[in-house]
Formats: C-alpha cells, sequence, structure tokens
C-alpha cells in the first residue's frame, strides 16, 4: 500500500514553509518527542528483561547504543505520521521518518560489523561510506530528487544475454546486497555466539562445524538474491558452476582437499579444540580449527598452521583423544646406602602434595635400576590436562622431592668414575 507524503521541493521551499503553522509545529514536536520517550522506555524494558541473554547488536553497551533504539522509533515515528497524516498534513514527520531510516540503517551496519569483525582494519572506511550513503538518500528523499534520480538512472540501461540491465538494477542490487550481508552476518554471529558458549572438547568442534555450514548457506542465499534483485538470470550460474567444478578438478585439488579434509575432521571429532597432539615432531594444544588449516600452539608459544589434509593422510599423536589426563614420570638417582622404603615415601609425599595429581589411579614409585651411580627411582603420576601447563607440575615435585631428600640427610650421588692408572 502506497503511503503518500509531503516532500521539500527545491523547486517551490515556500509551500513548504507556508504550511509550518506554530500549532502544526508544535503538534509534530510534541509527537517527536512522544515517540523518542516511548521508544526509550521501550528499550528500557527489554533490557531489563533480557538480562541473561547477549543482545550486543540490538541492545549495545548503553541504553540507546545499540539497532534497537532507532529500529523501535523509526517503526512508532512511522505509525504516529501515518495516523496524524489522516487528520492534517505531516510537515515535520515527513523529514523525521526518513531521518529515523538513515538512522536505523547506519547503526544496524556498524554494530553488525563492529561484533562480526572487531579487529578488522578495512572496518571503519565502510562505517563512514554507509553513513555518507544513508545520510545523502535521506536527504534526496526527503527534497524529492530520489525518485527523480532514479528514473534517470534507469534510462541508462544495456543488454547481456536475456537480460536487460541499467545502472539503477545494479544500484538496487548493490544496496540488496549489502543488506543481505549485514544480516547475514548478524544471523551467523548470533548462531555462532549460541552455539559456542560455554562449551568445549568434542562439543566445541561439533557446533562449530555446524556454525561454519549455517554462515556459508546464509550467505549462498544471500548472494543469490542479490544476483536475483540485480536483474541477472540465475540459469546462466548452471555454466559457471561446471567452470568451477572442472577448475577445482584439475588446478584446485590441494585446496579442496584441505576442505574437505577439514570438514571430515570437525565432524568425525578424531581430533578436537582444546586436545593435545603431536603432528610431525610438533607438539601442541589445537586452538582452532578452520575449513582448510588446523592452528596448534606449543607450551613455548609457537604457533604451527597445519593443512587439514595433512592430519587425515599422516599419522598423527592425540595425547587426549580418549582421556584428558596425562601421565608424566620423574627419575632420581640416591646412595647405595639409602633406606629404599624411605626414600620411596619421600617421593610419593613430594607427589601426593601437588593438587593437579590424580588420586586415582595413585602415583606409583619403583626401584628401576641399579646405576652406576647409585639407586636409580622412577616416580610416574597422572595429571589433569588443563591450560595451566605441564612443565610447573614436573617442576613443583622436583622441588619437593629436593627438599624431602635434604631434610632426611639422603645423597644425591655425583657421578662417579675409576681411573685405573697403567705404568
Amino acid at each position: 500500500m502506497a503511503v503518500n507524503h509531503t516532500v521539500i521541493r527545491v523547486e517551490d521551499p515556500l509551500a513548504w514553509l507556508n504550511a509550518l503553522t506554530p500549532t502544526q509545529v508544535a503538534l509534530e514536536l510534541g509527537v517527536v518527542a512522544g515517540c523518542v520517550l516511548l521508544a526509550w522506555l521501550l528499550v528500557w524494558l527489554v533490557r531489563r528483561v533480557s538480562l541473561r541473554f547477549e543482545l550486543r547488536i540490538l541492545l549495545g553497551s548503553r541504553l540507546i547504543d545499540g539497532v534497537l533504539f532507532p529500529l523501535v522509533l523509526m517503526g512508532l515515528s512511522f505509525a504516529a505520521r501515518s495516523v496524524l497524516a489522516n487528520q492534517a498534513e505531516a510537515v515535520l514527520l515527513d523529514i523525521w521518518v526518513p531521518v529515523c531510516v538513515s538512522l536505523a540503517c547506519i547503526r544496524l551496519g556498524v554494530k553488525v560489523l563492529q561484533v562480526t569483525l572487531p579487529n578488522a582494519e578495512w572496518v571503519r572506511p565502510i562505517e563512514r561510506t554507509l553513513s555518507w550513503l544513508a545520510w545523502g538518500g535521506a536527504v534526496l528523499w526527503i527534497t524529492g530528487l530520489l525518485p527523480l534520480l532514479l528514473d534517470e538512472l534507469d534510462q541508462i540501461h544495456w543488454k547481456i544475454g536475456n537480460s536487460m540491465l541499467s545502472v539503477r538494477t545494479l544500484l538496487e542490487g548493490g544496496v540488496t546486497a549489502g543488506g543481505v550481508l549485514i544480516l547475514t552476518l548478524w544471523l551467523s554471529s548470533a548462531i555462532e555466539s549460541r552455539l559456542l558458549n560455554g562449551v568445549s572438547g568434542s562439543e566445541l568442534s561439533l557446533r562449530k562445524a555446524l556454525s561454519n555450514a549455517v554462515t556459508a548457506l546464509l550467505m549462498f542465499i544471500g548472494v543469490l538474491m542479490a544476483l536475483s534483485s540485480a536483474g541477472i538470470d540465475l540459469t546462466a550460474l548452471s555454466v559457471m558452476g561446471g567452470a568451477v567444478g572442472v577448475g577445482i578438478g584439475l588446478g584446485l585439488q590441494k585446496l579442496a582437499a584441505n576442505y574437505v579434509s577439514g570438514f571430515v575432521i570437525l565432524t568425525e571429532r578424531s581430533m578436537r579444540i582444546g586436545d593435545n597432539v603431536r603432528v610431525d615432531d610438533f607438539e601442541g594444544r589445537i586452538t582452532d580449527i578452520k575449513a582448510r588449516y588446523t592452528v596448534i600452539r606449543s607450551v613455548t608459544g609457537r604457533e604451527s598452521i597445519v593443512p587439514n589434509e595433512m592430519l587425515i593422510t599422516q599419522r598423527v599423536e592425540n595425547l587426549t583423544l580418549a582421556d584428558s589426563n596425562l601421565w608424566q614420570s620423574v627419575h632420581v638417582t640416591v646412595g647405595y646406602d639409602s633406606d629404599v622404603d624411605q626414600v620411596m615415601a619421600l617421593l610419593l609425599a613430594a607427589c601426593t602434595a601437588q593438587e593437579r595429581v590424580i588420586t586415582e589411579p595413585g602415583p606409583t614409585v619403583a626401584l628401576s635400576a641399579f646405576g652406576a651411580d647409585g639407586l636409580e627411582f622412577t616416580l610416574g603420576y597422572w595429571i589433569h590436562e588443563e591450560e595451566g601447563g605441564l612443565l610447573n607440575v614436573k617442576s613443583l615435585i622436583h622441588q619437593g622431592i629436593l627438599q624431602g631428600l635434604r631434610t632426611h640427610g639422603i645423597e644425591i650421588p655425583f657421578p662417579q668414575r675409576v681411573v685405573r692408572m697403567v705404568s
């Protein structure tokens, strides 16, 4: 249903000024103030109700910082203008409504980009460009130049195959593509945030695979909608799809293999985010699984980017696949004159004093060898695999063993060698 509205015609601004009577101005200013106050109140109520939900894009960090406030304000202003237009000529509201529309578009685009791409350097220029385009469109709408400009752009057209394209259809397709892209990023970020919230391990990997699949599907649908709005015949994509398939089969075999391998890893859950693995003499924790590669971070802080195909075709040691607990051992040498039972008790005491050492199965001590320099003991124990690291637990156990041996006067012998002099 078309809605009639008064615009500021450039050729006749005096007619618009004559419509601004004091009574009309006071009435419309009161309506605008009421819409702002009601929108503020509704957003405040929504924030109070949704405290346990994460609505960063809708609500933002402050009361009017998110997208919800300009959207509610736009809806209330449009409804008030429709009601007021049936009784009198709405002059100021004809300017206020497109301003609210531009503000809602700018806030939606900016907040979605800030949440989905927080560290991208090119987001800031896009935000400025979006603001200029939105305010420029509002000015053209208010002044009545927008329909004239669109009609002129529609006259510049050309034919591609069976499709007739014009500058207007291309602009409309671009606007549709941008809107669909923003909505797709919004939905995908909301789905990813909900799926990945408070999960870890295999559940995290599976949900990340689902999130990537949903994002790719939404982007594909958005591209199809944008092409359709621009007037491009989608049946021509079948030829392009065949060409892409041939290109993948010939020149992109490795790339396609990595993507397929990534999907297999995420679905089989043979390797999960947080697992400790050893690949090609590099050991570390899996911090992220992308569609093409996997990121492994070692305890020294180095990160290795491993193609997913390598994780499928080569031997990989997953240290935490069946169990997240890890086994460690400590080797201690004491003098031959030491009390074996006392040494074993001291080793067990130093081990059980650490909180991360598992009590079931508990630590074990064994007289493992009669060494050249003394009695060799091996202390074995299981620890919980956590982000706290592995070397620090072994260091604390070493300190406890050293303190216990020194307290009880048990010698840790130096290497001894017998030198025989032959004259």
